[in-house]
């Protein structure tokens, strides 16, 4: 009898054995797309109402032209806000907000749910992705939010907030005076402020969480997804801040001046000097960093409760 035992129990460790190879060697399971989509939509909603009034403070900012010789009558976000709450209210900090919303959700839907597609298709036998890669996911992520959604609700709320009109009244005076081709202004540059600013980001926070999670043997707190957020976007808006200050200007109701892109950088380079392309970095970050950490933690948060249901596993 104690034969038979031993044989069995050790016929039992051989096939925990070969299953655990088994599943070492087989290829990682993809997730479902779907999943990650429906994540960033809710998540891009939650982020883009909670950071907006730092983000309407940086557009004019950006707007603001040394050649021109104009002055706005703030320098700084602080101010900014302080000043339009005392003189126009403190609703009026979301003007142009209804144009952002309005995309931010499938944008962000489209860039998480493409970015986990393209990183699923680059993984390596056992799952892996190189800090390379990652970027390469974020900047194909990144470039195709922009051409479907960014640019041309960009273009509105820019527009919108230069003329200071509603959405509805702006995008009437943009398709009366520039047709069609007016919302779409700045496509170029929308598309590489966006690549390369879903690229750095994507690359960060992920490099982040592997860290973090020990390569996903660990989960990662909602408080730990917002600090990773947050650094992500930090790193981002400081590498491709010139990217955002020609994507503002190529999108501006005196974009005209500028044949190109390149000649928009160009101009701002030679008139203005190095330092206006990173005009309105500190409002920038002070709505990116904390937009970030939002909208990642919300995102990881909303992922984990998602996959409890079968449509999303």
């Amino acid at each position: 009898a104690t034969t038979k035992q031993q044989h069995k129990t050790g016929r039992q460790h051989c096939t925990l054995y070969l299953l655990s190879i088994a599943k070492m060697s087989a290829p990682p399971k993809k997730k479902n797309p779907w999943t990650p989509m429906a994540a960033g939509c809710i998540a891009g909603g939650i982020e883009a109402t909670a950071v907006w009034p730092m983000e309407f403070i940086k557009t004019q900012l950006q707007l603001q032209s040394k050649a021109k010789g104009a002055a706005l009558p703030y320098n700084g976000m602080i101010s900014g806000l302080s000043y339009y709450v005392r003189t126009t209210g403190f609703f009026s900090l979301y003007r142009g907000l209804t144009p952002t919303l309005i995309g931010s959700m499938p944008k962000a839907g489209i860039r998480f749910g493409l970015n986990a597609l393209i990183k699923d298709n680059l993984r390596d036998k056992d799952g892996k992705l190189t800090p390379g890669k990652n970027f390469v996911s974020g900047l194909g992520a990144g470039v195709a939010e922009a051409l479907i959604i960014v640019a041309p609700v960009e273009t509105v709320k820019t527009k919108c907030i230069e003329l200071n009109q509603p959405f509805v009244t702006g995008m009437k005076h943009i398709l009366k005076t520039e047709g069609i081709s007016g919302i779409y202004q700045g496509a170029v540059a929308t598309a590489m402020k966006q690549g390369s600013n879903q690229g750095l980001r994507f690359m960060w926070f992920n490099e982040y969480k592997r860290i973090i999670t020990n390569d996903g043997e660990k989960k990662m707190t909602p408080l730990l997804g917002l600090a990773g957020g947050m650094s992500a976007g930090c790193f981002s808006t400081l590498g491709n801040n010139p990217f955002d200050v020609v994507k503002t200007r190529m999108q501006g109701t005196n974009a005209s001046r500028y044949s190109g892109t390149l000649d928009c950088f160009k101009q701002v380079l030679t008139k203005e000097g190095i330092g206006a392309f990173y005009a309105g970095v500190v409002p920038r970050l002070g709505r990116v960093v904390p937009g970030q950490g939002i909208i990642f933690m919300s995102f990881e948060t909303i992922v984990s409760n998602l996959e409890q249901f079968t449509i999303f596993q």
